[in-house]
């Protein structure tokens, strides 16, 4: 409040230059940034403390049996206690109080899914569905305005998916490093984020690029010290283990950025280089489409070459934006350079192909959907239903609400999974993941989905 009357004038009347001019303090130089970079640093170190045990680490919370049986592990309560009773090689959870509830970690949580998934009834589904032989689905959330929710998004969609017991690996593709400070990921230099894929894909191409150079009797292109350390790069040498047991980690952090000048620079020596492929022919070629059953990648808020490559790797894409008229121009913008830079390297890519006999390429995806964040039913109804009209089946028919539990699982820096049901009660907990369950189940829909329709097209 700032005790003004109606009969005040606006506050942007009558304004004193002198005193307009005390308050502007010093100027600022360049320091000056230096200087407010600690200061956020100190700030971002208190606040993430927040959510560290008393060692210095993340844990992930318990979970009751209360929790197991409504949201985990599809069996009733009573049922759910007599299989422990009778089997005492299962975890049986622990009490802060005797006799009061029992509490598992999510590690005790798999192994009791794995237990009813080989022992339980085959009509329920104890166990996620991936089919066998089938790769892992690599899922991108982009959309180049800042601001909708897509790391939140992507966060929550590898903590649903962890808890749903699928495998999962996070890759934060944003200098900014805000998923890898969800997962608490410590990443010191661009030699543990993506960089060093990118670098060591372009090294492969220059490598069989320089054979045949020699081949014609040409002398070769050289490699630098940083191309040669990349050779030696496996993905495994990037993951982190977080403290969630089934998601994992390839962090990244504000010196990642340099890809989006070197990967140019690259390009323009090398114009054989299909930059776009680096992560997805990297992720295959170390296993881990195999060793996960979903990869969740973070893009930056922009449509720069981490982006490029985030888009070209994904199976499933996932465009998080608001109800709103900006944030609905500024998304089909998203679209337009979407098509303009898909669409430029199909075409340069197929003319060469065309001139030497070959097959031509195209980009695809499984499944594109914009998801509305942040909705509020009371105020956007009307706008939601007015993108939905030109969107159709591409705009998900699920909105996506702001609850009172995303903002005070944020206040501890925590994903509203992480959040004890025990800070709210079990009724405004229920009713604050309601959306983002339902988010979860919209997106499961789309990974079995494809799943299933690649595993029918392998078996035809």
């Amino acid at each position: 409040m700032t005790g003004r009357t109606p009969s005040d004038p606006p506050p942007y009347f009558n304004i004193d230059p002198d005193t307009a001019a005390s308050h502007l303090g010093t100027p600022s130089t360049t320091d000056a940034f230096g200087a407010l970079a600690k200061a956020c640093a100190a700030g971002r170190s208190d606040l993430a403390s927040r959510g560290l045990q008393e060692n210095g680490q993340r844990q992930l919370r318990l979970f009751s049996t209360w929790e197991i049986t409504k949201y985990l592990i599809p069996i009733a309560t009573g049922h759910f206690r007599r299989v422990l009773r009778q089997n005492p090689d299962l975890p049986q959870g622990t009490s802060e109080t005797e006799g009061g509830a029992k509490w598992f970690t999510l590690d005790e949580v798999l192994r009791l899914r794995a237990h009813f998934g080989q022992e339980g009834s085959k009509a329920k589904e104890y166990l996620p569905y991936r089919p066998e032989g089938q790769p892992a689905k690599i899922t991108a959330v982009a959309n180049f305005k800042g601001g909708v929710g897509k790391t939140s998004m992507a966060a929550h969609l590898a903590m649903s998916a962890a808890l749903d017991g699928y495998k999962v690996l996070v890759v934060d593709l944003d200098s900014q490093g805000s998923m890898t400070s969800i997962f608490g990921g410590q990443v010191a230099d661009e030699w543990q984020t993506v960089f060093p894929l990118m670098a060591r894909h372009y090294a492969q191409h220059l490598r069989g690029e320089n054979q045949r150079r020699i081949d014609r009797n040409e002398a070769p292109l050289p490699l630098d010290d940083t191309l040669t350390e990349a050779l030696k790069t496996n993905a495994a040498d990037l993951v982190q283990n977080t403290h969630w047991p089934n998601i994992d980690l390839i962090g990244a952090q504000l010196n990642l950025y340099w890809a989006e000048f070197q990967i140019p620079v690259w390009r323009m020596q090398a114009r054989g280089w299909k930059l776009w492929d680096a992560l997805t022919d990297s992720f295959e070629q170390d296993g881990l489409l195999e060793q996960y059953d979903v990869i969740l990648l973070d893009t930056p808020p922009a449509l720069g070459y981490l982006t490029i490559n985030g888009l070209a790797a994904a199976d499933i894409l996932l465009v998080p934006m608001g109800a709103s008229f900006l944030e609905f121009d500024s998304t089909g913008r998203f679209f337009d350079m979407l098509h303009a830079t898909f669409g430029s390297i199909e075409e340069a890519e197929n003319m060469a192909a065309r001139a030497l006999g070959r097959d031509e390429m195209a980009f695809q995806w499984d499944a594109v959907r914009a998801v509305v964040t942040r909705y509020d039913g009371a105020q956007q109804a009307e706008l939601a239903a007015l993108m939905q009209a030109y969107l159709g089946e591409t705009l998900s028919p699920h909105r996506q609400g702001f609850t009172a539990l995303i903002g005070q699982a944020g206040e501890k820096v925590q994903g509203i999974y992480e959040a004890d049901y025990r800070d709210f009660n079990r009724e405004t907990y229920a009713r604050g993941r309601e959306t983002f369950d339902a988010t979860y189940a919209a997106f499961k829909q789309l990974l079995i989905g494809s799943w299933r329709r690649d595993a029918q097209e392998d078996a035809a």
